[in-house]
């Protein structure tokens, strides 16, 4: 995992539409997340991620997802798959694919969805889980992990140090594309 405090590693990645996106200049806070659109863990928190983008995007918080998978093995997360999610879920935020699957490997994402949290002056704050929830263990997705690191930011408070993973399906890397951080 990036420690705490890591600078937020830049790139220019393009939407289904192939236009580039890049980290925003400047926001009360930043997220990154990975997250695909076969994996059950992502489909699980899906509408609390658009919900996210909906209440944040207020608050001047820049988010951006990034699907990392080896879409010529996972065809179901290529970009007019792509495109088709983050309309019918209703995502507010830019849906970047990461074709050579370099900004996953400079975040050192492992999973999807994977939460990256970074302050004002891009500096890693949180990584980890959205919220407890899992498919099929009856908590509710409400985004609480997430959300609380971000409330913190932005009232100008220490995020808690003590973040939990997130755990979902493993990124699908292209064969011999596998990083060295497993």
């Amino acid at each position: 995992m990036l420690e705490l405090g890591t600078p937020a590693p830049e790139f220019s990645l393009p939407d289904p539409d192939g236009q580039l996106h890049s980290l925003a200049e400047t926001a009360g806070a930043f997220v990154v997340m990975f997250i695909c659109n076969h994996c059950p863990f992502v489909k699980h928190v899906r509408a609390e991620l658009a919900a996210l983008g909906r209440d944040y995007a207020e608050r001047g918080v820049a988010i951006v997802a990034i699907n990392s998978n080896d879409v010529d093995k996972y065809p179901a997360d290529g970009p007019e798959q792509m495109r088709r999610e983050a309309t019918e879920q209703g995502y507010q935020f830019p849906y970047l694919l990461d074709a050579d699957q370099s900004v996953a490997k400079a975040y050192r994402a492992a999973c999807t969805p994977d939460f990256f949290v970074f302050d004002t002056d891009r500096k890693l704050a949180y990584r980890g889980q959205l919220d407890g929830s899992r498919p099929g263990n009856g908590v509710p997705v409400d985004g609480r992990d997430l959300r609380a690191a971000l409330d913190a930011l932005l009232d100008g408070r220490p995020v808690d140090p003590n973040q939990v993973p997130s755990i979902g399906c493993n990124i699908k890397w292209r064969p011999g594309n596998e990083p060295g951080y497993y």
